[in-house]
Formats: C-alpha cells, sequence, structure tokens
C-alpha cells in the first residue's frame, strides 16, 4: 500500500512539473513573439517619420 501511494504522489508530481514546463514555454514563446512584434512596429514607426519629415523640406 505505501508503495502504491508513493507511486502516485511521484505521478502527480510528474504530471505537475510537466504543466509548469508547458506554462514556462508558453510564456516564454509569447513574450518573444510581442517583442518581435513590438520591435516592427517601432521600426515601423521611425521609417514613415523619417519618410514625414523628408518630404516636409
Amino acid at each position: 500500500m505505501e508503495a502504491t501511494l508513493e507511486s502516485q504522489a511521484f505521478s502527480i508530481l510528474a504530471i505537475v512539473a510537466l504543466v509548469l514546463m508547458v506554462v514556462v514555454t508558453g510564456g516564454v514563446i509569447y513574450l518573444t513573439a510581442a517583442d518581435w512584434r513590438d520591435r516592427r512596429r517601432r521600426k515601423r514607426d521611425q521609417d514613415s517619420t523619417k519618410r514625414r519629415s523628408t518630404a516636409k523640406k
């Protein structure tokens, strides 16, 4: 009985560890994608600002 309880505890811990790894990996992917999107947006805004300033001259 004690071995069964220990086996179940290890199984639960393994599942919790797997879920946490998936959550952390998803968070890293989300933050990377958001940073990439923001960098593209900032670059596009800088380019459009430069075009406007050269067009006014």
